[in-house]
């Protein structure tokens, strides 16, 4: 089957070791195909093409963590994309870290992480959600209490967990925030309904709860613009993971600091019937075939996107 598949690491330049080509397909006991119709890219995949959680030893591997298509009987499925890993410290890991990934024409997966796609979900749509979108769904609603919330600042959006973030925030009703050093991306944020600003801007409230994926170069202004007993809910880096946090602000506000990573299936689930809802859509920046792939990992790296990648084979 074609694939788009690491052959080479190398952190400086880490598309040198992207190939497109042929692999078999091989299906573990408990597992079964899945014909791909869509997936999608994440910046994961640019840090497996560095080697980051991804040895030599493993080569080659087929790339991504996200897919929809269609399984042996016929059902129209999204992929949930954490396998079960006892040989990981975290107790887990991704396809494409030691499983093979989802760029390719068909993928095998553990039967239990089949989730049924509402028929009013595209395969393109939900091939954005599981990794991007879940981890910005499971940082609003089960992390960050977003119930309980009136006001959101998304830091960094036009990214795909963030540009996720804001949109799911938008569309559960709540009055959203969000930062971009790019005025044309904050042009595109302001339309997912979304009040955009320039980065340390002073908001015209404080928040109840910041989706904070930048770090270091904003997490002072997220604790700055957070009301007395918000949630600050990190799922990642980007720009410095070592923070400066004034503690007292911590304690003085009881603001809470938290960690999130994924979701789980069930979550999958509740996010595809709110997209089939209509409450929000996946922002989707480009759409390529599996032959392109290199034309999309490029675009991917050159950091000019605003929400996924899209990849049908």
């Amino acid at each position: 089957m074609r694939a788009a598949y690491a052959s080479a690491l190398n952190p400086e330049e880490p598309l040198s070791g992207l190939t497109l080509g042929e692999l078999p397909l091989a299906v573990p006991d408990g597992w079964v195909p899945v014909d791909v119709r869509a997936a999608s890219l994440n910046h994961h995949d640019i840090w497996s093409l560095r080697g980051v959680g991804l040895p030599a030893d493993r080569l080659p591997m087929i790339l991504g963590c996200d897919a929809a298509g269609v399984d042996p009987d016929g059902n129209e499925v999204v992929v949930y994309p954490v396998v079960e890993d006892k040989a990981d410290p975290r107790g887990f890991s991704l396809f494409s870290e030691r499983h093979p990934g989802t760029l390719s024409e068909r993928l095998a997966a553990p039967r239990e992480n089949l989730i049924p796609k509402p028929a009013g979900v595209s395969f393109a749509e939900a091939a954005c959600l599981p990794t991007a979108w879940l981890t910005a769904y499971h940082m609003l609603v089960t992390r960050g209490r977003v119930a309980d919330a009136g006001a959101v600042l998304v830091q960094g959006a036009g990214g795909g967990v963030a540009t996720a973030a804001v949109a799911l925030a938008a569309g559960l009703g709540k009055r959203v925030y969000a930062t971009s050093r790019d005025p044309r991306k904050r042009e595109r944020i302001a339309e997912l309904g979304a009040t955009a600003v320039e980065p340390g801007a002073r908001l015209p409230e404080r928040v109840d709860l910041v989706i904070e994926s930048v770090g270091a170069a904003t997490f002072d202004h997220s604790m700055k613009c957070s009301a007395p007993g918000a949630r600050i809910v990190v799922c990642g880096a980007t720009a410095g993971h070592r923070a400066e946090i004034d503690l007292r602000r911590v304690f003085a506000m009881q603001l809470e600091i938290l960690g999130s990573s994924m979701g789980t299936p069930d979550e999958l689930a509740a996010l595809l019937d709110l997209v089939a809802s209509g409450k929000a859509r996946p922002v989707i920046d480009s759409t390529y075939r599996l032959a392109e792939a290199g034309q999309a990992f490029a675009r991917l790296a050159g950091g000019d996107v605003f929400g996924k990648i899209v990849v049908e084979p």
